[in-house]
């Protein structure tokens, strides 16, 4: 039986990515920013929209497939996928379902994105609607918020503060992740927090959300929109662009980790224990092969579970690896959030990530590493599923 494999069959040959705004102030319609960024990845790659014949996007994305294929004239639409589970756990799985689309001969050029204008939807995730409807909570919502626990950093910061205390980790790490972020912002002229630099001082004086997340260990929220094109390794040469291909993708869950009651086996985690062996033996790499980290950072305590379970260090040694020397992509041993991240950057639930990997593979960086043959990035942690990829030059296949 021949091997199951993404590696090397797949390659990003376009990116783009529309002004990002601050939270309701995009002057155009959500389906106008994916549009845009489907566009300016077509230019990036040289390549006319009307090849496109598939798409693929996660978290409950509004712009349709079809909606999309009509506005751009395409003759046919053969493959539209969306990855199950919402916010920013998808956001490399869908890249994955849109190679697979390739891989397997159901699609030759497959367009991933992700588009949010709240300004004309509401804030992603907020409750609404009016008279008994607005009333009735159900699902998680109904095991917490009869105890108060109603908005996501209060959900995520239990499982955050339950591994802090069980591994003796501190402030100061989850500190030197956000400091990072803006750091590598300040380089990148597309960051909202551009020209807003943060200092260890401007951190541990900012209020408290909840404990342990400060105010700069929460993401923005944003509108924006950002895509990628896909195609089969052998012809993505043609395209404008250096090739990076897919190493290896994988997502899912470990053991009853979505349980509404909060009671999974292992609560105190980001849920890659399943997920990342997965892609590190489809890829044939080891943590110490990646030169550079896009890691979804919703909250800064999920950054810091995630790259111990990816085996960057065990979870006893985080306070030592987690300084702001190590993080930064000049001189650091491992570069994270190289554009700034979901923190200072901008919140496309996690799809400009995958975009700044691709930069760093590419060479293109504003912020670039000194390794960047392998680059990965993880997907949503501490939600479920969850997702990975690594990205690398043909120099790695």
């Amino acid at each position: 039986m021949a091997q199951r494999t993404l590696k090397g069959r797949v390659a990003i040959v376009g990116i783009g990515e529309t002004h990002y705004y601050k939270h309701g102030q995009s002057p155009d319609a959500e389906f106008k920013l994916a549009l845009q960024a489907v566009l300016r990845a077509c230019a990036d790659a040289g390549l006319d929209p009307r090849h496109i014949d598939g798409f693929a996007s996660y978290g409950d994305d509004r712009s349709e497939a079809t909606r999309l294929a009509s506005a751009l004239g395409l003759p046919r639409l053969r493959s539209a996928t969306m990855q199950w589970g919402g916010g920013g756990g998808g956001c490399c799985a869908a890249v994955a379902n849109g190679a697979a689309a390739i891989a397997t001969g159901q699609a030759d050029c497959v367009v991933v994105f992700r588009s949010l204008a709240q300004g004309q939807h509401g804030r992603f995730g907020q409750a609404s609607g009016a008279g008994a409807a607005a009333a009735t909570i159900s699902g998680e919502r109904s095991y917490l918020a009869p105890y108060g626990v109603i908005s996501p950093p209060q959900r995520f910061a239990m499982r955050v503060q339950r591994y802090m205390h069980d591994h003796g980790v501190r402030q100061e790490a989850l500190r030197a992740i956000a400091l990072a972020s803006y750091h590598h912002a300040q380089n990148n002229p597309r960051a909202v927090m551009h020209g807003k630099p943060l200092d260890a001082a401007k951190y541990d004086a900012s209020r408290w959300i909840v404990e342990p997340f400060h105010l700069f260990d929460c993401c923005m929220e944003n509108d924006g929109a950002a895509a990628l094109i896909l195609m089969d390794a052998q012809r993505a040469a043609d395209c404008a662009q250096k090739p990076v291909y897919l190493l290896g993708a994988a997502a899912g869950s470990g053991p009853r980790f979505g349980s509404f009651a909060h009671n999974s086996i292992e609560y105190a985690s980001g849920n890659f224990g399943t997920v990342a062996p997965d892609l590190y033996r489809m890829a044939g790499v080891e943590p110490k092969d990646v030169g550079v980290v896009q890691a979804y950072d919703s909250f800064t305590g999920g950054v810091l579970i995630a790259l111990a379970e990816h085996g960057f260090f065990p979870p006893e040694a985080a306070n030592d690896f987690l300084v702001l020397d190590n993080l930064v992509a000049k001189g650091g041993r491992l570069p994270l959030n190289t554009s700034g991240g979901n923190l200072a950057e901008c919140y496309v639930h996690g799809f400009e990530l995958v975009l700044e990997a691709v930069r760093q593979v590419r060479g293109t960086s504003s912020n670039q590493a000194a390794r960047n043959d392998v680059a990965l990035v993880v997907g949503g942690p501490m939600v479920s599923p969850v997702s990975d990829l690594l990205l690398g030059s043909g120099d790695v296949l």
